[in-house]
């Protein structure tokens, strides 16, 4: 079967495998499928779907979510993109105007010191 939507290529698992925690020899836990979890996490982030809505190839995902936070606090994230991103030819990679946005405030004032605070009614 070739490869599905949203999942790493062989050349992107193999580049990054090794900076994730879980391996044989790590301390702790030996994750059962980091593979299978990473692909899991890049469908809900580039589907846009919620987290209950990730596909039960995957795992159940409140343990799939878990386990993804655990990685943000850890840095594991910011390596694994890091390593990616050195490859020029990638074209996974990329970001559009659909998936930035802009507080909705954002859209609208003068501009200028701001006395407001958010949340505090004003008077007058």
């Amino acid at each position: 079967m070739g490869i599905k939507r949203y999942e790493l290529s062989d050349g992107q698992w193999q580049r990054i495998e090794p900076l994730l925690p879980g391996k044989a020899g790590d301390r702790g836990r030996t994750g059962s499928d980091n593979r299978l979890f990473v692909n899991g996490c890049l469908w809900v982030l580039r589907s846009g779907a919620h987290w209950c809505d990730l596909p039960e190839r995957y795992g159940k995902w409140k343990t799939v979510h878990r386990r993804f936070s655990r990685w943000c606090h850890a840095g594991v994230w910011e390596r694994v993109f890091a390593s990616l991103v050195a490859d020029r030819d990638n074209q996974y990679l990329m970001l559009d105007s659909t998936i930035v946005r802009a507080h909705q405030q954002a859209a609208s004032g003068k501009g200028g010191p701001a006395t407001r605070r958010w949340g505090v009614p004003e008077a007058g």
